[in-house]
């Protein structure tokens, strides 16, 4: 099976912000106690895996953004039959995949996609629930629909993530409208949204008492997060979310908060030009950390395996624009040093930590990748 070195990146300075603070400059770290390491491709011939799980077998299901969902079990790739109609337009198509937290006993598994049924034309965010037998999904349950619709290709978010509570989050990108969706609450997209898990409006969700707002919103003002994992030690949820040009953000989601965009960002539109002239206003909450450039992530999980030595608690976050991953180190909530790892592989669109305590990236045009310390 083919197999790529890790590139180790010893020079990798960038101007970001933490909470509560306005700039200062994070060092990459010198060095690290696993300097040794490689990849292997574990699953060969992906295009864009969108999202994967790994299953109590042992087998992986991995969404491809096309509108295929695979299983991958010793070393056979199966397509899976059942999926409702993908909508496939710019970013959009299948995208997140999660299994309940009690999947073992009732078998449930958690997608989003791009669907053009409801209002308008073009396609919004879906989520269903379904269940797997053979190669098929069965008892498929249609939880909820962002609307209208739009013909526009860009911001579908989306990422799924239980808390320990067992309520069900998923995020929905702002779909282009920035200046009409993302402050409205009676309007769906820049959202993160909380549900039971079998799609029923939580009773202590933030705006159910508020008069035509979405009750299953938790918090608003977001771009397009497309990175969501809950902490290991608090249970609170991060994203991570993409900026215009800069102003990159990660995030810790609290009820019924504001987290500004478009109204306060650290970036500036493509073409240079300013649309905001706040990095803060009341009212609104200030990321934990922004890249300045931005890398486009993609993608995010902790490191919780005794595996990998001082690389436990880091977090891993997948660049599109730049094609890395980045280990970044935390002290307190706050980035203190960021590293480059598996540069130049590819975009990486997703990473998750396997049952087996190793971790694995989803990387565009090559696969599913194990991260294996050598010593």
């Amino acid at each position: 099976m083919k197999q790529f070195k890790f590139l180790y990146i010893a020079s990798f300075i960038s101007i970001i912000s933490c909470a509560q603070q306005n700039k200062s400059t994070v060092e990459v770290e010198e060095a690290s106690n696993i300097a040794n390491y490689r990849t292997e491709v574990v699953v060969p011939d992906l295009d864009i895996p969108w999202g994967f799980v790994f299953l109590p077998d042992g087998s992986l299901l991995i969404t491809e953004i096309s509108g295929e969902l695979i299983s991958f079990n010793n070393g056979k790739k199966t397509i899976i039959k059942g999926l409702p109609e993908i909508y496939s337009r710019g970013q959009g198509g299948l995208l997140d995949i999660e299994l309940h937290p009690d999947y073992s006993k009732n078998g449930w598994i958690y997608m989003t996609y791009a669907s053009s049924d409801g209002e308008g034309n073009g396609g919004n965010t879906a989520l269903i629930r379904a269940k797997l037998s053979g190669n098929k999904l069965i008892h498929i349950e249609h939880l909820y629909k962002a609307s209208p619709n739009s013909n526009r290709g860009q911001h579908f978010g989306s990422r799924i993530e239980f808390d320990n509570n067992g309520f069900l989050y998923f995020s929905v990108g702002d779909r282009g409208d920035r200046d009409g969706n993302p402050q409205d609450i009676t309007r769906d997209c820049g959202k993160i949204y909380r549900l039971n898990d079998d799609g029923s409006i939580p009773k202590s969700n933030p705006f159910v008492n508020t008069p035509n707002a979405k009750t299953a919103i938790f918090s608003y003002g977001h771009r397009n997060p497309q990175g969501m994992v809950k902490h290991p030690e608090t249970g609170k949820i991060w994203i991570h979310e993409h900026g215009p040009k800069g102003g990159d953000e990660i995030n810790i989601i609290e009820k019924g908060k504001n987290f500004g965009w478009p109204k306060i960002s650290y970036g500036v539109n493509y073409s240079g030009t300013s649309f905001t002239e706040h990095t803060s206003l009341p009212g609104m909450e200030q990321p934990l950390f922004y890249w300045t450039p931005s890398i486009a992530p993609s993608g995010m999980a902790f490191i919780t395996s005794d595996i990998y030595g001082d690389w436990k608690g880091n977090l891993l976050v997948g660049s599109l624009k730049f094609q890395y991953l980045e280990r970044l180190i935390l002290k307190n909530n706050k980035v203190v040093k960021r590293e480059k790892l598996i540069e130049d592989m590819g975009r990486v669109r997703n990473v998750r930590q396997g049952p087996d305590g190793y971790m694995y990236a989803a990387v565009e045009d090559v696969g599913i990748v194990k991260i294996i310390p050598t010593k």
